[in-house]
């Protein structure tokens, strides 16, 4: 690969099926289950009513959202630097500082290691992808190596 400025993404794509496909059966349960509350409710205290339904399916949708946070990350990479975004948290750094980018054998997901000792878990290249992570790790470290090499 040649140093470009045109940036490398990956996103993970099998969690991107399976956070969707339970995104939409959350929803879907949530709101067939709101349509069976109706009447009594189980200590005869009270009746379900319509804003009971809506808010159950209110509920299933923000169960929903809250899987499909694991659809965010994503790597993003340059010949000036990587960029990383986690379920939670992201990352920009340049080149200078990341020594390695690893992908450990029983490693759910890649890493880069800085050179202060740190690690970075890389989520948008995960384990079960197989092929397509062993991809996006190849062309991370090419471009870590061209970087490193342009520096000497």
């Amino acid at each position: 690969m040649t140093q470009s400025s045109t940036p490398v993404v990956y996103r993970p794509r099998r969690v991107r099926w399976v956070a969707g496909a339970a995104a939409a059966a959350v929803v879907i349960l949530f709101t067939v289950l709101s349509f069976s509350l109706h009447g009594a409710t189980g200590d005869g205290f009270g009746h379900f009513e319509r804003g009971d339904q809506t808010a159950m399916i209110g509920l299933g949708v923000l169960i929903g959202l809250g899987i499909l946070a694991f659809t965010r990350p994503r790597v993003s990479a340059d010949a000036a630097g990587v960029r990383v975004r986690n379920v939670v948290g992201g990352y920009e750094l340049p080149w200078s500082v990341v020594r390695a980018v690893r992908f450990d054998r029983n490693s759910p997901w890649a890493t880069l290691e800085l050179h202060d000792d740190e690690t970075i878990s890389v989520h948008a290249l995960q384990a079960a992808d197989r092929e397509y992570a062993v991809e996006g790790v190849r062309t991370l470290r090419t471009l870590l190596q061209a970087a490193s090499d342009a520096q000497t």
